[in-house]
């Protein structure tokens, strides 16, 4: 499977108490590359995991890949935050958005459904999302 991982899934993947455990596990399990991410993906994990270790050990482990530098993107991200204003969206999540862009044959795997829903990529595309089953 080929993705591109948000913080929820990343936080869900490694909390066993995360209402979204066993989902993030089933779908991990379905890796056969890295999953794609950002700095900003990272360090959101990192804070509510509360460890540091833990998130450079999907790094180390292969479960995901850095591939997006913020400074070669600056312009993209702007005019992002600027569209989706109104939403107060993260640096993380215009990140991902961008990475869609640029990985069309990606999907995101995040918990946020609400938001990604409403963001599109290239303007007007939906978003290829995986997200844990609506309850």
């Amino acid at each position: 499977m080929r993705g591109i991982a948000d913080t929820g899934f990343l936080v869900a993947f490694a909390n066993r108490t995360d209402r979204h455990h066993d989902w993030a596990v089933g779908v991990a399990e379905q890796v056969t590359e890295p999953l794609l991410t950002c700095e900003a993906v990272l360090a959101e994990a990192a804070f509510h995991l509360r460890s540091v270790p833990l998130v450079l050990s999907m790094l180390h482990d292969g479960l995901v890949a850095l591939a997006f530098d913020c400074r070669e993107h600056l312009s993209q991200l702007a005019e992002l935050a600027s569209r989706y204003e109104d939403r107060h969206p993260d640096l993380a999540d215009l990140c991902l958005i961008r990475l869609s862009e640029l990985h069309p044959r990606h999907s995101v795997i995040t918990v946020d459904r609400d938001d990604f829903r409403v963001y599109r990529r290239n303007k007007r595309e939906m978003i290829p999302l995986i997200c844990p089953p609506a309850r």
